[in-house]
């Protein structure tokens, strides 16, 4: 049996997690629970990456001895260094209005079909590529002589030793998911300077032990050693689904929902760049493809609107609303930015001919329905473009505490839906450090102790999908 540390920071919260794993154990206990709280400064909203840090040494004080410690977190952002290594500013947040006008730049040196056939990413107006071109003219990218994505500062701040770890580099836009490697070619048309980026790490790979400073404001022996995971949250996430073949499909819950499939190689097509999925790399030369849905980033929002009222009463209250009354597109960039939610859903719903929801309950319904929406349309798109069927959609992540929306889920995939574990970026955070000191073997292995050992709800789908299939013509002629 031994114990691992797994740092998971959302964009909402930040945790630090300890794992214990034996044959047949797999344990998980919160040590520590920080807030991750953005920050808005004359030039912008900002990262709080000090507060992040102290949250995690505190964490690690409160994990007591491990056997290793794994950092995962949010993609695309990032700290920049100078030369003597220390950082310059605090990061920016991709909610930050920076790349507003952006992409239409980029792709006037390289076209948008093209940048997709290049990378297999996504359209996102903050992915890492818009963010640098944004800055270029900025005195801090001229300073600037490392740039490390989240995870990576806070490891190299706790190990004095720089990588980028791969699954969260190919969010950046600047990766070739066959290649798994830097996109060369792609970097030099738009004049980012990849000597930028630390090298490329990949999971299980060591990232150094933890600093003598470290060791003694955490109160831990040394040598504690810090393993590179899945570092873009989602790739720990996928790592934990539990699933007992390949046909399946995943949707990673939380802040987003991330919906798609785990293939062994990327899909390129025009018609996967047209419906805007996106091909990022997970552990074991896999391919994360999946579209990116606002997620309960939209409730969040609301009930944080409404004063923050028991969660619990408000989804017993919608699930009382009539099914499919009003149904929002839970991709639109409109609900991107935060503040007045509550008034955005309802004037989406007027604008569209729509009964407009009132109440809190009724907005709740809105939102949930047209998560399940969502849902449906990446699982159906996905297995069309990929051409790889699924018999069952795995859940995990925070969504899988709202059965309300797991079982709207069923019903419009028409399919069961298997929800857990909560925690599937820690527990696949501490799975990948695990298996790189011998305690478990492949993903299947790894897949296999996480069905065994973790609470797991199917919820079987009711009702039909027919007025799914006629709410999702609705929504596509608004």
């Amino acid at each position: 049996m031994k114990s691992y540390a797994a740092v998971d920071l959302g964009a909402s919260s930040g945790r630090v997690m300890t794992g214990r794993v034996g044959p047949d154990t797999l344990e998980l206990t919160e040590a520590h629970r920080f807030p991750n709280r953005p920050v808005r400064v004359p030039e912008g909203l900002r990262w709080d990456v000090l507060g992040l840090y102290a949250g995690v040494l505190e964490g690690l004080r409160a994990a007591g001895q491990v056997d290793s410690v794994g950092i995962d977190s949010w993609a695309v952002d990032y700290g920049l260094l100078d030369a003597d290594g220390a950082l310059l500013g605090n990061p920016v947040h991709y909610r930050d209005a920076r790349t507003e006008g952006v992409p239409e730049k980029v792709w006037a040196s390289v076209p948008a079909a093209e940048l997709y056939a290049a990378t297999g990413l996504q359209y996102a107006p903050f992915n890492t590529l818009y963010q640098l071109t944004a800055a270029r003219e900025s005195r801090q990218l001229a300073c600037a002589r490392r740039l490390l994505l989240i995870p990576d500062l806070l490891s190299y701040w706790l190990t004095g030793e720089q990588g980028t770890e791969l699954t969260n580099a190919s969010t950046t836009q600047l990766v070739d998911p066959r290649t798994r490697d830097w996109a060369y070619d792609l970097a030099a048309r738009l004049d980012i300077d990849l000597g930028l980026f630390a090298p490329l790490r990949r999971p299980g790979d060591a990232a150094g032990v933890l600093r003598a400073e470290v060791l003694e404001e955490t109160g831990l022996a040394g040598p504690v050693p810090v393993t590179a995971v899945g570092s873009h949250d989602t790739a720990s996430a996928v790592a934990a689904v539990p699933a007992t073949g390949e046909r399946f499909a995943y949707i990673c819950t939380g802040t987003w929902s991330l919906a798609g499939l785990e293939l062994d190689a990327p899909v390129l097509t025009e018609d996967s760049r047209a419906a805007n999925f996106t091909n990022e790399l997970g552990l074991d030369g896999t391919v994360r493809y999946l579209r990116n849905i606002m997620g309960l980033w939209l409730l969040q929002e609301c009930v944080r609107a409404w004063g923050d009222p028991n969660l619990s009463g408000l989804l017993r209250d919608a699930a009382e609303v009539p099914a499919l009354r009003s149904v929002v597109d839970a991709g639109d960039a409109a609900f991107l930015a935060p503040g007045r939610m509550p008034e955005r859903i309802a004037e989406a719903c007027r604008a569209s001919g729509q009964p407009v929801p009132g109440t809190p309950a009724e907005i709740t319904r809105c939102i949930l329905d047209s998560l399940a929406l969502a849902h449906r349309r990446a699982v159906e798109d996905a297995q069309r473009l990929a051409g790889h069927p699924v018999d069952v959609v795995h859940i995990v992540g925070g969504g899988t505490r709202n059965a309300l929306l797991c079982q709207l889920t069923a019903d419009a995939c028409g399919l069961p839906v298997v929800a857990g574990p909560t925690e599937a970026a820690a527990l696949g955070n501490v799975l990948v450090q695990a298996r790189a000191h011998g305690l478990v073997g492949d993903r299947q292995d790894m897949r296999g102790l996480l069905a065994r050992t973790q609470h797991l709800t199917r919820y079987e789908p009711q009702g039909g999908t027919g007025r799914w299939r006629d709410a999702q013509a609705r929504l596509a002629t608004q």
